[in-house]
């Protein structure tokens, strides 16, 4: 495996500890060992594409996602509970780009959770603006508790089958 080298020379012997300080250093792997399909520049330039990906794992580490309150010890509910958190992932990354599509598609906005206007939000700020909304249901009666016309704006950005509650909007 070919490991690129920079040699920079310097003749001020003052700048080489703030140059040395300056430098990052990056450990990647890869199962391609073939330099000439992928070159080190390559892979570098593809993980800092993932940025994405490494967001929404942070998601799952989050308290309120409760990932850390599963214990599992057997090898196969580890993969499954794995795999089903990265469909989730899947998921939850594709919801939260149909809604900004839709959003700068309208060209409409939503507030964050400073209430200015955005319209890149986030799928779980979504979520929580929906929190504390009820479903009563009763013998002959459906009712639908804290429903406000701010949830039914944006239940129009929403995919058709998230849009259930807009029966009484």
């Amino acid at each position: 495996m070919v490991i690129p080298v920079t040699i920079v020379q310097i003749s001020n012997q003052e700048l080489i500890p703030k140059h040395e300080n300056s430098c990052g250093r990056f450990i990647l792997a890869t199962n391609i060992f073939d330099t000439t399909k992928l070159v080190p520049t390559e892979i570098l330039r593809i993980y800092k594409e993932q940025l994405s990906t490494e967001r929404g794992f942070r998601f799952i580490k989050d308290p309120l996602f409760f990932a850390d309150s599963l214990f599992v010890k057997n090898p196969e509910r580890v993969e499954t509970m794995m795999m089903l958190m990265a469909l989730f992932l899947l998921v939850y990354n594709q919801g939260q780009r149909q809604l900004r599509i839709a959003l700068k598609t309208q060209k409409a906005t939503v507030k964050n959770q400073l209430k200015r206007p955005t319209e890149s939000p986030t799928l779980r700020w979504i979520f929580q603006c929906f929190q504390g909304i009820h479903i009563l249901i009763t013998p002959g009666v459906h009712r639908i508790l804290k429903l406000t016309k701010e949830h039914c704006r944006i239940l129009r950005f929403l995919p058709n089958a998230c849009q259930k509650y807009d029966l009484l909007c």
